[in-house]
């Protein structure tokens, strides 16, 4: 069994108004990926409401899974192979 391309995803949630702003995806381009969360951060970094996540999975569903906070309760557990059982 082949191991899972990991995918990078740059999330920017406001806290304040308790919604996802932005995704980007930087697919298996992690140091653009990177770059792309530092330029972000910068962007940010005078709201403390902004929350600014980059992170790595198999899927965008996945993401949705793991950081369900940020999706307004649309994600469901048994889209990803990763999760079964989860």
């Amino acid at each position: 069994m082949s191991e899972p391309v990991i995918k990078r995803f740059l999330l920017v949630f406001d806290h304040e108004k308790g919604k996802l702003l932005e995704t980007r995806d930087s697919g298996s381009d992690s140091h653009g990926a990177v770059r792309a969360y530092a330029e972000m951060e910068k962007e940010c970094e005078a709201n403390p409401a902004l929350e600014v996540v980059l992170t790595g999975s198999d899927s965008y569903e996945t993401v949705e899974v793991t950081h369900a906070n940020c999706f307004d309760g649309r994600a469901s557990r048994s889209r990803s192979p990763c999760l079964a059982g989860v």
